[in-house]
């Protein structure tokens, strides 16, 4: 399928997972009735609460949240991807937040455990720990599908172009990137990361972020949007809880790499 249309869904997620797997079944429901045949969710969208609750809600895959968004999958016959979810580990004190994208048919494809954890200290902004509740996974995920060739990957692996790099040397044509940015990073770098990734390795980026006040008491950035391989941001979505579409045109992918092969042209690894 050459063309089709997909969708970045935009969140304000916290701590009750009933209540947030209800709005996320309604939005990706909104997304596929105006044509959506791959929706992508934010990171943590099923829970999201204290850093120090994070254990106890950490479900096995699969689980409450996987089921849940199969039977939606499965409802609007799109490809889902979970955002994010903590995942518990077997012998780890620390949850993975992992990824998992759907088959139309419900079918677990794929997971992505994020690689690079968000330990950062901007004072008087933001101070995150995310190593202090979860763990990194090391794995690089490329999934072939009907639709494409997607490559997973999780909000602050985005400042890690060494990622989507190797992404695409395995073939991957749409970057899927489920988010939680802060305002401060986000408003500073949250687009320009995004078009950057996208042209550098020219292919589609499909960013679904947080928006709102966070548990953790800072703001997320929100402007979850859709960027084309030339870098142009071909969709964005508005402030509040929302989705953004833009048509996914595979042949204008392959014509800008073919019209200008930068990465037949790589000489460094």
């Amino acid at each position: 399928m050459d063309r089709f249309l997909a969708a970045v869904v935009q969140m304000s997620s916290g701590p009750g997972r009933d209540s947030n797997l209800e709005r996320a079944r309604a939005l990706v429901r909104e997304a596929a009735d105006r044509g959506a045949r791959l929706v992508v969710l934010p990171e943590v969208f099923a829970w999201r609460g204290p850093r120090a609750e994070e254990a106890a809600h950490a479900e096995s895959i699969p689980g409450p949240s996987t089921e849940a968004m199969a039977a939606v999958a499965r409802e609007t016959g799109a490809f889902l991807l979970m955002g994010s979810i903590l995942e518990r580990a077997a012998g780890r004190e620390r949850s993975f937040n992992t990824s998992c994208l759907l088959s139309p048919a419900g079918e677990l494809l794929a997971r992505y455990r994020k690689i690079h954890l968000f330990d950062v200290d901007i004072p008087g902004r933001v101070t995150v720990r995310e190593s202090d509740a979860r763990a990194p996974g090391s794995d690089v995920v490329v999934v072939p599908t009907s639709i494409g060739t997607l490559g997973l990957s999780v909000c602050y692996d985005l400042r890690f172009p060494e990622l989507y790099r190797r992404q695409v040397r395995a073939g991957a044509q749409l970057l899927l990137v489920p988010s939680a940015f802060t305002f401060t990073t986000g408003a500073a770098h949250w687009e320009v990361l995004c078009r950057a990734r996208a042209i550098e390795n020219q292919c589609y980026l499909l960013a679904a972020n947080q928006t709102g006040t966070s548990p953790h008491g800072f703001a997320d950035f929100g402007r979850s949007l859709i960027a084309d391989p030339w870098g142009a941001v071909v969709a964005s979505a508005a402030d509040g809880e929302g989705i953004a579409l833009a048509e996914i045109d595979l042949e204008h992918l392959a014509r800008i790499r073919r019209e200008l092969p930068c990465l037949t042209h790589v000489r460094l690894a």
